[in-house]
């Protein structure tokens, strides 16, 4: 089964964050994962709360491949430049796409 990297962002350092940016594609590529959704400026929220500016959506061939990319000492390199650069959550959550 699938499993989908869903990240909520909110920068507070773009030129930090934009590091961050640049280096993670390459760290996905191993584990297969993709980008689904990457960007910002064009949500609307329509129920809710909503207090992040950003939305990410990776999609990795299996939960194993997801965690296996987070744990990767790749991203292990990058991780500490979203941590300093954004408020953000990360799940991990296992789906389907039909």
């Amino acid at each position: 089964m699938k499993a989908f990297v869903v990240a909520a962002e909110t920068p507070k350092d773009e030129s930090m964050f934009s590091e961050y940016r640049k280096g993670v594609r390459a760290t996905l590529e191993a584990f297969g994962g993709k980008f689904i959704v990457r960007g910002g400026g064009n949500l609307k929220l329509f129920e809710g709360e909503w207090p992040h500016t950003r939305l990410v959506i990776i999609e990795f061939p299996s939960r194993a491949a997801a965690e296996g990319w987070y744990r990767s000492p790749e991203y292990q390199k990058i991780i500490g430049l979203r941590h300093s650069s954004t408020v953000s959550n990360l799940v991990i959550v296992d789906g389907q796409v039909d």
